[in-house]
């Protein structure tokens, strides 16, 4: 079954649908490539992915010990190159809640769970990931 359906709406802009859900996401060509920069960029789309992959597998082990994480806010950077056009780095930093009272064991439980989501491994490799995590 089809995962998502994508219209052109012109004007570099595009309406996906999510089938399953009906979840909309609108995207838009960036400032620095012939856009309005009003919505995310499809490159905007695969390092917020990655910020929201990591997340939600830390998300997993945290309920599956009852931990709580609730609160933790992800900043993510995409860095662009050039010849060709394409996204070189993504920097992506962890703001856990403050009181989650993880010990140093939860904690490298969890920073480890991130690195093995499906994102960080679909990524290539020349795509360089910082990842940060604030305690």
């Amino acid at each position: 079954m089809a995962t998502a359906e994508i219209i052109y709406n012109g004007d570099l802009r595009t309406t996906a649908t999510h089938l399953k859900s009906g979840t909309v996401i609108e995207t838009d060509a960036p400032v620095d490539n012939q856009g309005k920069g009003e919505r995310f960029s499809p490159t905007d789309l695969v390092a917020t992915a990655l910020g929201n992959c990591m997340l939600t597998i830390m998300g997993i082990k945290a309920r599956d010990n009852n931990w709580n994480i609730e609160g933790t806010k992800v900043t993510v950077t995409k860095i662009m190159g050039t010849e060709p056009r394409r996204i070189t780095g993504i920097t992506v930093v962890f703001d856990m809640p403050a009181g989650h009272n993880l010990g140093e064991k939860e904690r490298t439980i969890l920073e480890r769970a991130a690195h093995t989501c499906p994102v960080a491994y679909s990524v290539h490799p020349d795509i360089k990931q910082d990842i940060t995590f604030n305690w």
